[in-house]
């Protein structure tokens, strides 16, 4: 069984959800307390043991291959004033030379056609696929676990109320292993009250690079893109796929509620900030309270 070595981070999409903040700026480095989005789930796939890294970009994102490359001019200023910490922050977040690629999708066509376009750099071996979108800690550490035990197709699911599965990617559940059970099937969108679960795949995979083929020739499905679960769900008729429920908490950072819970979870969750950020948030509290009250 071979290793996950590689992951694949489509960062190619437009960021609508958050404009005018995204016209000039991708999405992706949008900030999340002090360290790009990007950087957070980098950080996440380098602690689960990926060593390489590979962005599938558009137009407009060529700062996201600036993010992840030596900044000379910015090094000398900050060696110059003694900023050692800061030099030694930067250095951390360095990948090594040869760790990261970067493609690009010409046409915005969907996520399976995003991953199909990282084909030639991933080559016959299993690989991730992390949205940046959806922000966690240790979420890809347990699948690759997963993937340890079962081999096989992994996906990261978590559990929603019946009234939100429509708007997700939702799996079938068959045999229970402990943790983890079977996926016996999946749906992109169900109809309301049609989901056959409310279990929705949320942004984490490790699938076999079969999975390649089958998207060169994968028709366009839900939004008129060729999504990749309908890829993985052709997959399935020769594979096994495995569900991995997330033990902890998502962010889903491409919703304004999301990116807002992200930064003042991520912001307590640190010893230099969360005193005063919990104080901020208690007044922000009693504020409204009293607004209630006097209106």
């Amino acid at each position: 069984m071979k290793p996950i070595r590689k992951a694949i981070f489509p960062v190619a999409g437009l960021g609508t959800r958050f404009l005018p903040a995204t016209k000039a700026m991708p999405k992706e480095m949008l900030p999340v307390v002090d360290r790009p989005l990007i950087q957070h789930v980098v950080d996440e796939a380098r602690e689960a043991g990926i060593e390489h890294f590979i962005f599938v970009t558009g137009r407009n994102k060529a700062v996201i291959e600036d993010h992840f490359d030596i900044a000379y001019e910015l090094n000398r200023t900050l060696e110059g004033r003694g900023k050692t910490k800061e030099l030694e922050a930067l250095a951390k977040d360095q990948p090594q030379a040869g760790q990261t690629s970067f493609t690009r999708q010409q046409e915005p066509l969907g996520l399976g056609h995003a991953v199909w376009c990282a084909r030639e750099l991933v080559g016959d071996e299993p690989f991730a696929v992390i949205l940046p979108d959806m922000l966690s800690r240790g979420s890809m550490e347990q699948m690759i676990a997963a993937y340890d035990k079962h081999g096989g197709n992994i996906i990261a699911v978590e559990e929603v109320s019946a009234d939100q599965t429509h708007q997700y990617g939702i799996v079938s559940v068959g045999q229970e292993f402990g943790q983890t059970f079977e996926i016996t099937g999946m749906v992109e969108k169900p109809p309301k009250g049609t989901a056959p679960s409310n279990y929705i795949i949320s942004g984490r995979y490790i699938l076999q690079p079969q999975v390649f083929d089958l998207l060169s020739t994968q028709e366009r499905g839900a939004g008129n893109e060729i999504q990749l679960t309908d890829a993985m769900v052709r997959l399935s008729q020769s594979q096994a796929f495995y569900a991995q429920p997330f033990n902890g908490r998502m962010f889903d950072c491409g919703s304004k509620e999301g990116f807002i819970q992200a930064n003042i979870a991520f912001a307590l969750s640190r010893d230099d900030m969360k005193g005063p950020v919990f104080e901020m948030l208690q007044e922000f509290v009693r504020t409204h309270e009293r607004r209630e009250v006097a209106a």
